[in-house]
């Protein structure tokens, strides 16, 4: 099963708790992915923070179109602002 976790307002909330959640699916099987509205140039925080961890940038475009354009379908997405798995920020 893919898992798609949002970065800011999600993870950093409480960085324990994700990091126990990541290191738990992983044991079962499961694949994680950090979707995260930033752009790769603002990501260097994110990639520290997940280390082992895919992290895509979308740009600040839907989170859901632009990982199914990387042929990536999470079944499980976590957000704190589920409105941006579907729409752009501009």
């Amino acid at each position: 099963m893919l898992i798609a976790l949002d970065f800011d307002g999600t993870y950093t909330a409480d960085p324990s708790l994700w990091d126990g959640f990541v290191r738990t699916a992983k044991q079962a099987g499961h694949e994680v992915v950090c979707a995260t509205m930033r752009h790769e140039h603002e990501g260097a925080e994110v990639i520290r923070a997940l280390p082992g961890v895919q992290v895509v940038f979308t740009g600040r475009q839907a989170k859901r179109t632009f990982l199914a354009d990387l042929g990536l379908f999470p079944a499980i997405w976590i957000d704190d602002n589920p409105a941006w798995i579907y729409q752009d920020s501009l």
